[in-house]
């Protein structure tokens, strides 16, 4: 049988990789509660087989991890609750602190530039009438915003119910879609997977409970007005890698700087996120989390804002679990592993040009590179055994 040339290869690569980004942004509402319900079916697998190994029946082992979830959610929401409350009693001060810092700020611009009082309030009133047009725009598609949100919210324990009573099923569909012989590397690619996600999506859990903790704490011995609001908004908006943590320090200045009329306080909360920051990035993180999967920061990046324009802030969330799983399954298809090459860590101290054994696709490679990048394998046999159900 002749074989096929390799410009046609990569052009069905890079066709049916389109093909699935289109499918993605064609069906977003269908399909990413799907994915959200099946990273949160695996993180919920511990305590689902603890259950069954209690003795429990199916159901009610399926049942008690999500109404544990449930309570969590509940309990997040009912903190939001309470802290927006005491930002609405606080807001003649807040509106007050607000009005004096445009003043202040209006007084510089004016010593720095040739803008007068009345042209920047000018200036002011016309970027405000676009702001209110553009904010109209969006509000009309608000309701059917709030209603998918509903949906999705509502969906997400049915499906996770589902997908837990249903594995076997979905297991069996997946082995029996591979020829035998592929088997070891389909059981590989599930274990190794279901580990990745375990260990970042629940390393994402303590991380947003330490940081709101610390965060918080730090700032409240400091004396700054809604420390623990600031705190867990920005543990929050730090699960979205990279661009998350930006958002989170503008609300975190501009908290402060509604509550206070000193830019004392803004400088307090600024060097705290640093801080925190420094010590979850390089201290914390990668020993909850670990380093059995690696996604280089253009990867990671590209992905963040890809997953944003498909999907929303869920997306943003969802984009680098999504990655490392395809990444897992790239490296092991011989003809999807230079992909996985480009979304990895496994940097080469030396070029490609001059050394020849860099080019190849060999798993030894990989490993040796794995080995000078410090990213840790995984043992399979471990996998394997906890993945089998009681």
């Amino acid at each position: 049988m002749k074989e096929i040339p390799m410009t046609v290869k990569r052009s069905i690569e890079l066709l049916g990789l389109f093909l699935v980004g289109a499918l993605l942004v064609l069906g977003s509402n269908i399909i990413m509660p799907l994915i959200m319900a099946f990273f949160i079916s695996i993180v919920l697998l511990p305590p689902y087989r603890f259950f069954r190994k209690k003795r429990f029946p199916n159901v009610l082992a399926i049942l008690l991890p999500i109404l544990i979830m449930l309570t969590v959610v509940a309990a997040i929401g009912w903190f939001f609750s309470a802290q927006a409350a005491r930002l609405i009693a606080d807001f003649p001060q807040i509106q007050k602190n607000v009005s004096l810092h445009l003043n202040s700020l209006s007084r510089w611009i004016d010593q720095i530039s040739h803008f007068s009082p009345t042209e920047q309030i000018k200036f002011v009133n016309e970027q405000s009438a676009k702001l209110l047009n553009y904010a109209a725009a969006l509000l009309g598609g608000a309701a059917g915003s709030v209603s998918s949100a509903f949906i999705f919210m509502g969906l997400l324990p049915i499906y996770v119910f589902l997908m837990l009573n249903y594995k076997n099923l979905l297991l069996r569909f997946i082995f029996m879609w591979f020829p035998a012989e592929q088997h070891d590397k389909v059981e590989e690619v599930l274990s190794e997977s279901e580990s990745i996600i375990k260990s970042y999506l629940i390393g994402l859990l303590i991380q947003v409970t330490y940081m709101t903790v610390f965060l918080g704490g730090i700032l409240l011995l400091f004396g700054i007005k809604h420390a623990l609001l600031i705190g867990v908004l920005f543990a929050l908006l730090n699960l979205i890698p990279y661009i998350g943590a930006l958002i989170g320090n503008i609300l975190g200045v501009l908290l402060t700087l509604s509550s206070s009329q000193s830019l004392t306080p803004v400088l307090i909360v600024l060097c705290t996120i640093a801080f925190v920051q420094f010590l979850d990035n390089n201290i914390l993180m990668p020993r909850i989390v670990g380093s059995k999967v690696r996604i280089n920061a253009l990867g990671a990046i590209v992905g963040v804002l890809v997953g944003g324009a498909i999907a929303g802030i869920s997306g943003m969330f969802l984009s680098l679990p999504v990655i490392a799983v395809i990444k897992i399954i790239f490296d092991r298809s011989e003809m999807f592993k230079p992909w996985g090459v480009l979304l990895g860590d496994e940097n080469p101290n030396e070029s490609p040009m001059r050394k020849r054994m860099l080019r190849s696709k060999s798993d030894l490679v990989r490993e040796k590179l794995e080995a000078e990048n410090d990213i840790e394998t995984t043992d399979k046999s471990e996998e394997v055994q906890e993945r089998k159900d009681p």
